[in-house]
This record gives structure tokens, C-alpha cells and sequence, in this order.
């Protein structure tokens, strides 16, 4: 169970440094074409892995109950979000909005037992492993304003200063 949790994590990391990545190229090639690069990398290289590695099962896509299909849409949701908004608040803000909203929705899923999993009672400490996400997204947003307004004064002074010497 631990070598699963470390494995989440360092899948973790990897979102995060994706989502670094993709907001530079969203930034200058646009959110879908960005977005769509991923999901044309992604869909190659599943492919593969499917053709090579995958055992057989004994339903696939076209037997499927039809919502199980949906969460596909999800992943562009989050691609194409994460893309645009990792320029603007910068990837840790992103990365933490994000999991906050993984937490509140894995939370009302397991203690509603939704989409087939089997409930499981909501207790203090899963609220409080919630409260300090939030509590984490909001910290890196006080940080980042305080940064941008250093920021701002140190651009204000240098703009001053180059008006006086002319």
C-alpha cells in the first residue's frame, strides 16, 4: 500500500511539472493547441501500451455502462484549465485549487458511496485533512500576493528613479 501512495505522489509531481510545461506552451501556442498536444501524445502512447501490455478483459469501451465513459471528459476539463490558469497564478496555486477540489469531491463520493464505491463515513479527520488543503491554498495566495507587491514597488521605484535622471 505505501509503494501505491509513493507512486501517487510522484504522479503527483508529474502534473505538476505537466502543468508547468503546458502553461509556457499555452501561453504561446494556445490553450487547445497545448491541450491537444497532450491528448494526441497520451492517446499514442496508450495505445502502445495497450497494444503490448494490456491483458484481456471481458467487457470494453462499446460494453461499458455509457457514464463510465464520462470521466474522459473530466481530463479535458482539468487539461484545458490547468493550461490557462497556471500562467496567471503560477503552477502551486493551480496545483493546490486543484487537489482542494479533488478533496471536497472524493469526500462527497466516498461518504455518498456514488459512481459504485462503497461509502465511507465522513469523520474529523478527513474534514481536517480538507480544512488544511485549504488552509495551504490560501497560504501560497497570501505569499503570492506579497510577492507581487514587492514586485510592484520595486518596478514603481525603478520607474521613478529613471524619471528623475532624465
Amino acid at each position: 500500500m505505501i509503494f501505491i501512495i509513493l507512486l501517487a505522489v510522484v504522479s503527483g509531481m508529474a502534473l505538476s511539472a505537466q502543468a508547468a510545461i503546458n502553461g509556457k506552451l499555452g501561453a504561446r501556442v494556445g490553450v487547445i493547441e497545448s491541450a491537444l498536444l497532450t491528448f494526441t501524445m497520451g492517446t499514442v502512447i496508450t495505445g502502445l501500451l495497450i497494444f503490448f501490455f494490456e491483458p484481456s478483459y471481458d467487457a470494453n469501451l462499446l460494453t461499458v455502462p455509457k457514464w463510465q465513459l464520462a470521466g474522459a471528459l473530466f481530463g479535458i476539463v482539468y487539461m484545458i484549465v490547468m493550461v490557462a490558469a497556471v500562467p496567471k497564478v503560477g503552477v502551486a496555486i493551480a496545483t493546490v485549487a486543484t487537489i482542494l477540489g479533488q478533496m471536497v469531491m472524493s469526500l462527497i463520493i466516498d461518504t455518498k458511496g456514488w459512481l459504485g464505491n462503497a461509502p465511507i463515513e465522513l469523520n474529523y479527520w478527513r474534514v481536517a485533512a480538507m480544512v488544511c488543503i485549504a488552509c495551504a491554498l490560501l497560504c501560497i495566495y497570501l505569499a503570492n500576493s506579497k510577492t507581487e507587491s514587492i514586485s510592484k514597488e520595486t518596478e514603481s521605484k525603478t520607474n521613478e528613479e529613471a524619471v528623475n535622471v532624465i
